[in-house]
């Protein structure tokens, strides 16, 4: 019988580098992706039997390609993990990731578990194609496939058809709404590239990011160190042919990565001898107009901090993924108060990819080993979801 919420803490976060889309991580299965973070993770509290594994859970947003069955599982066998040890998978699309460590999270607090690992996996570059099912036998004519690296397919008719825009139609909705131009939007852009390569050349990443063996890849792929305002300024908007704001260079692009964090609560901290990086304290998902999702964290983090008793002036780091730079600066005007120096300090999804899956374990990773490195603070992590949703987690140490 659980007598009492216990306290859940981050052990250890890697990640891979993010890869671009038919880049450096192109041959590498997720299910492989998935199995690389977890035994690396798990590899790095030497004194856990990893037998003592409650539950391993993965996020991905697709599932239909190398990441079927259960990516989860497969991620615990194909890393060498006893396989008393179970997996399992959730999907909450762009926030899959967050939503395996919110799941961890739980099932700590209450006491169904004292140690799990939660992550995340996504290759957009292996993502298959699928043909339909034919509602009847040997049909004529064509048939349509499907590419599943990203956004609506085979949508019902019963949704309607302002909630089925593309997603970075979405973007230029939510700058229509603020007034956002498309200077503002790549002036966030380049700033997002120049802090992700600063991080990089003072080793900020160094003790998260884990290469792989078969496929080295030094750094995350999309970071472009050379790139200008004016450079920026010479692409086409995406979406809009005419008045649009948004482009390829204000977008997060497509991408492969893995993540995975290490979760215990006091009896499992004991057993790997190790420091933790932080404290989980809250965590909390909310549901907006799917048109408009990219302002679903607005919500889900005002909603969280009342949760954690804490305010937007208490926070002191804070990774907000960066789909769009339109997206991120419209959630910015919902949240004055907040200071924007502290929101992705060492560069967003905009310069190191947003592996859809992989994406909400990479920030909770991230502000885990911030808080770390700062010593103390507040830290949160949030996520806009596509067909509308965001999710949030606080951490603090």
């Amino acid at each position: 019988m659980n007598d009492r919420i216990r306290d859940v803490y981050i052990v250890d976060a890697v990640r891979t580098p993010v890869g671009k889309y038919g880049g450096a991580l192109a041959s590498v299965r997720p299910d492989d992706l998935a199995a690389h973070v977890v035994r690396e993770v798990v590899g790095r509290a030497p004194g856990l039997d990893p037998a003592r594994v409650d539950d391993v859970v993965f996020g991905n947003a697709n599932g239909a390609g190398e990441e079927n069955r259960n990516v989860g599982r497969m991620a615990v066998l194909l890393a060498g993990l006893p396989v008393s040890v179970p997996g399992v998978t959730v999907n909450r699309l762009c926030a899959s990731g967050l939503e395996a460590v919110v799941h961890a999270y739980r099932a700590i607090a209450l006491g169904d578990a004292s140690v799990v690992v939660a992550g995340g996996v996504e290759s957009m570059t292996r993502a298959p194609f699928v043909l339909p099912k034919s509602d009847r036998a040997f049909p004529v004519g064509h048939q349509e496939l499907y590419s599943t690296t990203l956004g609506w397919r085979m949508t019902n008719p019963g949704m309607p058809e302002q909630w089925t825009v593309p997603l970075g139609e979405g973007a230029e909705l939510i700058a229509d709404k603020y007034g956002i131009t498309r200077e503002q939007q790549d002036a966030y852009a380049l700033a997002s590239h120049r802090k992700a390569a600063r991080a990089w050349q003072d080793g900020a990443y160094d003790a998260e990011v884990t290469q792989l063996p078969d496929a080295p890849l030094a750094r995350d792929e999309t970071i472009r160190d050379n790139t200008s305002l004016e450079a920026l300024a010479r692409l086409k908007p995406a979406f809009r042919k005419t008045g649009g704001t948004v482009t390829a260079g204000n977008s997060s692009s497509l991408n492969d990565g893995a993540a995975a964090l290490l979760l215990c609560d006091e009896e499992g901290l004991r057993e790997t001898g190790r420091e933790p990086l932080a404290r989980v304290r809250a965590s909390a998902v909310t549901g907006i107009e799917p048109d408009m999702y990219g302002l679903g964290p607005v919500e889900a983090v005002r909603r969280v901090l009342a949760k954690a008793g804490r305010s937007l002036t208490d926070l002191t780091h804070f990774e907000l993924n960066e789909a769009y730079a339109a997206q991120v600066l419209g959630c910015l005007a919902e949240w004055p108060e907040l200071d924007p120096g502290i929101v992705n300090p060492r560069g967003g999804a905009l310069a190191i990819g947003h592996p859809l899956g992989c994406s909400g374990a990479r920030l909770t990773g991230s502000i885990a080993h911030q808080l770390a490195a700062a010593g103390s603070g507040v830290g949160l992590a949030a996520l806009c979801v596509g067909v509308g949703q965001g999710q949030a987690l606080v951490l603090e140490r």
